[in-house]
């Protein structure tokens, strides 16, 4: 069955929290990135994706957190992960994406960094 996405954001100082819930796939993943370039529009470049609640996130996905990340580590910015359910966490490995993106086990870590 199919699941729309949604998202809860947290934005602070420090920081923009970004917890998608759902599904993050071909049909979407426009929508996560427009989401995100809605922040950094905005001057935000430092991220911090909890995934606690996202079920599925497909190479489109992915695509988009690392264009994301291309844009904005070289203003000194950074996307932390945090709370990554198995399945997610196995596509990052898989795809080679948590030797690129820091992962934390929880939201306070990748608050410390």
């Amino acid at each position: 069955m199919y699941q729309d996405l949604r998202f809860k954001t947290d934005l602070n100082a420090d920081y923009c929290l970004i917890a998608p819930e759902g599904r993050i796939d071909t049909i979407n993943a426009g929508l996560f990135e427009k989401h995100l370039n809605e922040y950094m529009d905005g001057g935000n470049i430092k991220f911090i994706m909890d995934f606690s609640d996202l079920e599925y996130i497909s190479s489109s996905g992915l695509r988009v957190v690392l264009s994301v990340r291309k844009k904005i580590v070289p203003m000194g910015g950074y996307i932390r992960l945090c709370n990554l359910q198995p399945s997610i966490r196995e596509v990052f490995e898989i795809s080679g994406f948590s030797n690129i993106l820091p992962v934390f086990a929880d939201l306070e870590s990748a608050i410390i960094g």
